[in-house]
């Protein structure tokens, strides 16, 4: 099954996407994401950091294909890359609720 498709290099990418998922300020960005796209200065707001920290998170996000930013005039809006993000997120937090 499953397990054919890992191969050193998948592997690799796929610690790569859990390491991401690794921090709770990253948690709570992809967790304020999940009804769609938000403004960078409402993720400042609603989770009371600098727009410095949120900026740095929001990078590595983005690297990991996590995130998709675009820009209007001065904002940046920040939205999930797609649904396989939301059905990950999800289940972890089943898993974490659940144990």
């Amino acid at each position: 099954m499953a397990k054919d498709k890992v191969t050193p290099a998948v592997a690799s990418d796929l610690a790569n996407l859990f390491d991401a998922l690794s921090d709770p300020t990253r948690i709570l960005i992809i967790s304020a994401l999940l009804d769609g796209e938000v403004g960078v200065g409402d993720l400042v707001e609603r989770l009371g950091l600098t727009k410095s920290a949120i900026s740095h998170q929001l990078r590595g996000l983005r690297d990991k294909r996590l995130i998709r930013t675009r820009k209007q005039g001065r904002n940046v809006f920040v939205c999930l890359d797609d649904d396989h993000v939301i059905e990950l997120f999800k289940r972890g937090l089943d898993h974490v609720l659940h144990g």
